[in-house]
């Protein structure tokens, strides 16, 4: 019987960070693991600084670098009555006194080319939405900000094809970008996870986060529905993810989802949170770190 031929695979070798906030939390190769967590959008400034406080306190028990996310404005949601945030003025208020309060950095998404100059004055991160990822005047304004962007690859996108998005941003002398695994479609209400996406990405010279909560959502279902997403996967797929090499963790968290105004059924109970981190920090710990996944025969 023929030997089965043996070969060695090694990806590039990396060598690429973001830094993060006053306070430098570094994502990228070489770096620890690094979070993005809070609720998926601001219901109201007390929700929000409580849930701060707790990820704050978190943060300095674990060691580790959480940014603090969630959005004064969501504009892609259901129906034309849905909440969608405290908006601009407010919103991004509630954002600045967070991030002064408890040191940390803050992310938040924009939708419109023309709040991205005034959203990145309040801001470390500047989110670029999914569904919004290859549009041009989107990135370029971003990136002349010259903030850290975060960019959500589209569910409709294979992750070579966020190529494009990083060039545009580049375009701009800006090479402070993240981009953000949290599915693909599968049929038309459900996403699956690519793990293979992590590497993939990472090739194209940005750190890649990885979006755990978004990816079990049921589309199709309303989001205050329970049945409307399946928060029990969050722990698989966070710690698959962080095996697969993944440079942070993107987590959405409410104290209570089901009371939540936006994706109530698919956000993280906040009781759970540092539970699943240090698990993830465990997993890190095995693997050393993502470069070492890279290196395995076949």
């Amino acid at each position: 019987m023929d030997k089965q031929r043996v070969e060695e695979i090694q990806l590039p070798e990396r060598k690429f960070s973001v830094a993060v906030g006053d306070n430098k939390i570094n994502i990228g190769s070489g770096e620890d693991l690094a979070v993005i967590a809070g609720p998926c959008v601001i219901d109201n400034r007390e929700m929000a600084f409580n849930t701060a406080k707790a990820l704050s306190e978190i943060s300095q028990r674990l060691g580790i670098g959480i940014i603090f996310k969630s959005s004064y404005e969501k504009d892609n949601r259901g129906a034309v009555g849905n909440w969608k945030g405290p908006l601009m003025e407010d919103g991004l208020q509630v954002l600045a006194d967070i991030r002064k309060e408890f040191q940390m950095p803050v992310l938040t998404d924009v939708h419109r080319t023309e709040d991205v100059a005034r959203t990145a004055e309040y801001v470390d991160v500047l989110q670029i939405p999914a569904y919004m990822c290859q549009q041009t005047s989107m990135a370029i304004e971003c990136g002349k900000t010259g903030k850290a962007i975060n960019v959500k690859k589209g569910q409709f996108l294979a992750p070579e094809g966020m190529a494009g998005v990083v060039g545009k941003i580049q375009s701009t002398g800006n090479k402070n970008i993240l981009l953000t695994e949290r599915g693909a479609s599968f049929g038309y209400n459900r996403l699956v996870a690519d793990m293979r996406s992590i590497p993939i990405m990472q090739q194209l010279g940005a750190p890649v986060c990885f979006d755990a909560t978004h990816i079990i959502r049921l589309y199709g279902i309303s989001s205050a529905d329970p049945a409307g997403g399946e928060p029990r996967f969050v722990p698989h797929l966070t710690l698959a993810s962080v095996a697969a090499g993944t440079d942070s963790l993107f987590i959405e968290t409410h104290p209570d989802p089901m009371t939540a105004k936006c994706d109530a059924a698919s956000q993280l109970r906040l009781a759970h949170f540092e539970r699943l981190i240090t698990q993830a920090m465990n997993v890190r710990k095995a693997i050393q770190k993502p470069e070492n996944v890279g290196t395995m025969t076949v």
